[in-house]
């Protein structure tokens, strides 16, 4: 079930989900990489710490996407060797609400990093937060085994209880677009706009 959404599209996923289930626009993929999907490792770190994270990298299932809640951008959450165990140990990748290091040697390894950016500096390993519990990230309030989509258009989170559900809409959605040609799509837009105008009464 999670890998049939590699096949749906974040924009797809929004539509049918509404906005608070897409994160912020400030959590971008750190380089060009290929759309990731998988349910969701929480990880809750404290301000300034990563402790909790580089316990994650060993306690999630391959095929998890690590989200993480750090309450900060001063530190980073994670540098090249932490990303290179994690991909080794087949996690999909990291959605973290903070910023990583090490960012050559991520893209050169083709690990998948979204976040809020890159800073040279790592937090301490001092401090528990939490794994395996609600984590707020990018405003979205992420549940384990929530299925998290995520590519250049942004970053949706499914809740596990609807993804059959979603992953149905999703795909006659995507059936129903592909049919489409371009002139009928303008068309019925065109209409659409028209009608929304003369409702508001704009007549120009």
């Amino acid at each position: 079930m999670d890998n049939a959404f590699k096949d749906v599209p974040p924009t797809t996923l929004a539509e049918l989900l509404g906005r608070e289930q897409v994160m912020d626009i400030g959590i971008r993929p750190l380089w060009d990489s290929p759309r990731v999907a998988g349910p969701a490792y929480t990880v809750r770190c404290e301000p300034g710490d990563n402790l909790m994270l580089h316990a994650a990298i060993y306690r999630a299932e391959p095929g998890s996407v690590i989200v993480v809640e750090s309450g900060d951008v001063d530190y980073a959450l994670a540098g090249g060797n932490v990303c290179a165990v994690a991909q080794n140990r087949g996690v999909a990748a990291f959605v973290v609400d903070g910023v990583i290091r090490d960012l050559g040697e991520v893209r050169e390894a083709g690990f998948p990093v979204f976040s809020r950016g890159v800073i040279p500096i790592p937090g301490t390993k001092k401090k528990v937060g939490a794994l395996g519990e609600p984590a707020r990230v990018g405003g979205v309030l992420v549940r384990p085994g929530d299925i998290v989509v995520a590519d250049e258009e942004g970053i949706v989170v499914t809740p596990a209880a609807r993804q059959e559900e979603i992953l149905t809409a999703a795909r006659a959605k995507l059936a129903k677009e592909a049919d489409e040609s371009l002139d009928a799509w303008e068309k019925n837009h065109r209409a659409r706009i028209e009608k929304a105008l003369s409702e508001q009464g704009f007549t120009g």
